[in-house]
Protein backbone atom coordinates (compact mmCIF):
# COMPACT_ATOMS: atom_id res chain seq x y z
CA UNK A 1 0.00 0.00 0.00
CA UNK A 2 1.03 3.58 -0.84
CA UNK A 3 1.80 6.48 1.50
CA UNK A 4 -1.22 8.09 0.14
CA UNK A 5 -3.64 4.74 0.47
CA UNK A 6 -2.43 4.77 4.10
CA UNK A 7 -3.68 8.57 4.31
CA UNK A 8 -6.80 7.58 2.38
CA UNK A 9 -7.33 4.57 4.73
CA UNK A 10 -6.62 6.08 8.47
CA UNK A 11 -8.75 9.11 6.65
CA UNK A 12 -11.46 6.30 6.07
CA UNK A 13 -11.12 4.80 9.63
CA UNK A 14 -11.04 8.10 11.61
CA UNK A 15 -14.54 9.08 9.98
CA UNK A 16 -16.24 5.75 10.54
CA UNK A 17 -14.74 6.36 14.10
CA UNK A 18 -16.30 9.93 14.25
CA UNK A 19 -19.35 8.62 13.14
CA UNK A 20 -19.92 5.80 15.47
CA UNK A 21 -19.18 8.44 18.95
CA UNK A 22 -21.41 11.18 17.27
CA UNK A 23 -23.81 8.64 16.92
CA UNK A 24 -23.80 7.38 20.47
CA UNK A 25 -23.52 11.02 21.80
CA UNK A 26 -26.79 11.66 20.03
CA UNK A 27 -28.04 8.91 21.01
CA UNK A 28 -26.97 9.29 24.54
CA UNK A 29 -27.96 13.20 24.66
CA UNK A 30 -32.02 11.92 23.68
CA UNK A 31 -32.17 9.13 26.25
CA UNK A 32 -31.31 11.61 29.05
CA UNK A 33 -33.22 14.56 28.19
CA UNK A 34 -36.41 11.76 27.59
CA UNK A 35 -35.33 10.43 31.21
CA UNK A 36 -34.95 13.64 32.85
CA UNK A 37 -38.38 14.73 31.13
CA UNK A 38 -40.16 11.61 32.49
CA UNK A 39 -38.27 12.44 36.21
CA UNK A 40 -39.22 15.75 36.50
CA UNK A 41 -42.85 15.49 35.30
CA UNK A 42 -43.80 11.93 36.42
CA UNK A 43 -41.57 11.81 39.64
CA UNK A 44 -41.61 15.19 40.60
CA UNK A 45 -38.15 14.76 41.05
CA UNK A 46 -34.86 15.57 38.50
CA UNK A 47 -31.15 14.07 37.93
CA UNK A 48 -28.36 16.18 39.38
CA UNK A 49 -26.02 15.70 36.29
CA UNK A 50 -29.00 15.62 33.58
CA UNK A 51 -27.83 19.25 32.66
CA UNK A 52 -24.31 18.72 32.00
CA UNK A 53 -23.67 15.69 30.63
CA UNK A 54 -26.06 16.79 27.59
CA UNK A 55 -24.49 20.23 26.94
CA UNK A 56 -21.06 17.66 27.50
CA UNK A 57 -23.09 15.39 24.05
CA UNK A 58 -24.38 17.81 22.09
CA UNK A 59 -20.77 20.03 21.82
CA UNK A 60 -19.15 16.80 21.15
CA UNK A 61 -22.18 15.68 18.51
CA UNK A 62 -21.93 19.31 16.92
CA UNK A 63 -18.24 19.63 16.56
CA UNK A 64 -17.88 15.91 15.21
CA UNK A 65 -20.23 17.02 12.74
CA UNK A 66 -18.43 20.05 11.74
CA UNK A 67 -15.07 17.60 10.85
CA UNK A 68 -17.63 15.22 9.26
CA UNK A 69 -19.45 18.46 6.96
CA UNK A 70 -16.24 19.47 6.00
CA UNK A 71 -14.53 16.21 5.08
CA UNK A 72 -17.78 15.57 2.29
CA UNK A 73 -18.11 19.56 1.68
CA UNK A 74 -21.05 20.12 3.27
CA UNK A 75 -20.42 23.48 4.52
CA UNK A 76 -21.92 26.64 3.32
CA UNK A 77 -20.44 28.05 0.11
CA UNK A 78 -22.11 30.56 -2.45
CA UNK A 79 -22.52 29.02 -6.06
CA UNK A 80 -23.23 31.21 -8.01
CA UNK A 81 -19.48 32.58 -8.41
CA UNK A 82 -18.05 29.13 -8.37
CA UNK A 83 -21.08 27.88 -10.75
CA UNK A 84 -19.74 30.34 -13.36
CA UNK A 85 -16.34 28.55 -14.07
CA UNK A 86 -15.81 25.29 -16.22
CA UNK A 87 -16.13 21.91 -14.22
CA UNK A 88 -12.83 20.84 -13.96
CA UNK A 89 -11.77 24.11 -15.12
CA UNK A 90 -8.80 26.36 -13.52
CA UNK A 91 -11.08 28.77 -12.18
CA UNK A 92 -12.65 25.89 -10.31
CA UNK A 93 -9.43 24.52 -8.85
CA UNK A 94 -8.09 28.10 -7.75
CA UNK A 95 -11.56 28.31 -5.88
CA UNK A 96 -11.40 24.84 -4.50
CA UNK A 97 -7.88 25.53 -3.29
CA UNK A 98 -8.79 28.77 -1.90
CA UNK A 99 -11.70 27.26 0.37
CA UNK A 100 -9.49 24.04 1.61
CA UNK A 101 -6.89 26.97 2.71
CA UNK A 102 -10.42 28.43 4.16
CA UNK A 103 -10.84 25.22 6.20
CA UNK A 104 -7.93 24.77 7.13
CA UNK A 105 -7.01 28.25 9.12
CA UNK A 106 -10.69 27.77 10.18
CA UNK A 107 -9.57 23.87 11.46
CA UNK A 108 -6.18 25.41 13.02
CA UNK A 109 -8.41 27.96 14.95
CA UNK A 110 -10.23 25.33 16.30
CA UNK A 111 -7.21 23.53 17.18
CA UNK A 112 -5.02 25.92 18.85
CA UNK A 113 -8.25 28.06 20.61
CA UNK A 114 -9.82 24.50 21.60
CA UNK A 115 -7.10 23.22 22.89
CA UNK A 116 -5.80 27.01 24.97
CA UNK A 117 -10.11 26.84 26.45
CA UNK A 118 -8.87 22.99 27.25
CA UNK A 119 -6.24 23.55 29.42
CA UNK A 120 -7.51 26.75 30.80
CA UNK A 121 -10.47 24.94 31.84
CA UNK A 122 -8.64 22.05 33.08
CA UNK A 123 -8.61 22.89 36.94
CA UNK A 124 -12.40 23.93 37.10
CA UNK A 125 -15.01 21.53 37.63
CA UNK A 126 -18.44 20.85 37.00
CA UNK A 127 -20.35 21.10 40.02
CA UNK A 128 -22.88 18.06 39.19
CA UNK A 129 -20.42 15.35 37.78
CA UNK A 130 -17.06 16.79 39.38
CA UNK A 131 -15.78 16.38 35.91
CA UNK A 132 -13.24 19.05 34.71
CA UNK A 133 -15.11 22.05 33.24
CA UNK A 134 -12.68 21.24 29.60
CA UNK A 135 -14.36 17.98 29.07
CA UNK A 136 -17.10 20.04 27.92
CA UNK A 137 -15.11 21.63 25.12
CA UNK A 138 -12.74 19.05 24.30
CA UNK A 139 -14.43 18.05 21.07
CA UNK A 140 -13.67 21.44 19.81
CA UNK A 141 -9.26 21.03 19.28
CA UNK A 142 -10.47 17.19 17.80
CA UNK A 143 -13.08 18.46 15.38
CA UNK A 144 -9.79 21.41 14.34
CA UNK A 145 -7.25 18.87 13.86
CA UNK A 146 -9.63 16.54 11.80
CA UNK A 147 -10.40 19.42 9.67
CA UNK A 148 -6.89 20.50 9.02
CA UNK A 149 -5.95 17.06 8.45
CA UNK A 150 -9.16 16.70 5.72
CA UNK A 151 -8.04 20.25 4.38
CA UNK A 152 -4.52 18.94 3.58
CA UNK A 153 -5.49 15.88 1.81
CA UNK A 154 -7.78 17.92 -0.31
CA UNK A 155 -4.93 20.34 -0.70
CA UNK A 156 -2.51 17.83 -1.59
CA UNK A 157 -4.63 15.53 -3.97
CA UNK A 158 -5.10 12.56 -1.58
CA UNK A 159 -8.71 12.81 -1.55
CA UNK A 160 -10.61 14.38 -4.54
CA UNK A 161 -14.08 16.48 -3.87
CA UNK A 162 -16.04 14.14 -5.26
CA UNK A 163 -14.51 11.23 -2.87
CA UNK A 164 -17.82 11.25 -0.38
CA UNK A 165 -17.93 9.21 2.94
CA UNK A 166 -21.84 10.88 4.51
CA UNK A 167 -23.30 11.70 0.99
CA UNK A 168 -24.84 11.50 -1.71
CA UNK A 169 -23.38 13.35 -5.16
CA UNK A 170 -24.97 16.17 -6.45
CA UNK A 171 -24.20 15.69 -10.29
CA UNK A 172 -27.56 14.16 -10.58
CA UNK A 173 -29.29 17.17 -9.28
CA UNK A 174 -27.11 19.96 -11.40
CA UNK A 175 -27.43 17.61 -14.29
CA UNK A 176 -31.37 17.34 -14.66
CA UNK A 177 -31.20 21.16 -13.53
CA UNK A 178 -29.31 21.80 -16.39
CA UNK A 179 -30.96 19.90 -18.85
CA UNK A 180 -34.43 21.73 -17.32
CA UNK A 181 -32.96 25.05 -17.78
CA UNK A 182 -31.43 24.31 -21.66
CA UNK A 183 -34.47 22.92 -22.19
CA UNK A 184 -36.49 26.35 -20.80
CA UNK A 185 -34.06 28.24 -22.69
CA UNK A 186 -34.89 26.51 -25.99
CA UNK A 187 -39.03 26.89 -25.43
CA UNK A 188 -38.90 22.73 -25.65
CA UNK A 189 -40.40 22.63 -21.91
Amino acid sequence: MTFTGILRAVDTAIHRVLLVVAQVALLGMIAIVCVTVFYRYVLSTGIIWAEEVPRTLVALFAFIACAMGVRDHLHIGVGFVYNRFKVGGAGRKVLDAAINLVLLACGAIMAVYGWNLCVQLWRFTMPATGLPRSVQYVSMPIAGTIIVFDSLLFLFGVIKEDELLFSEKEEEYQVIHVEKHHKRESGKD
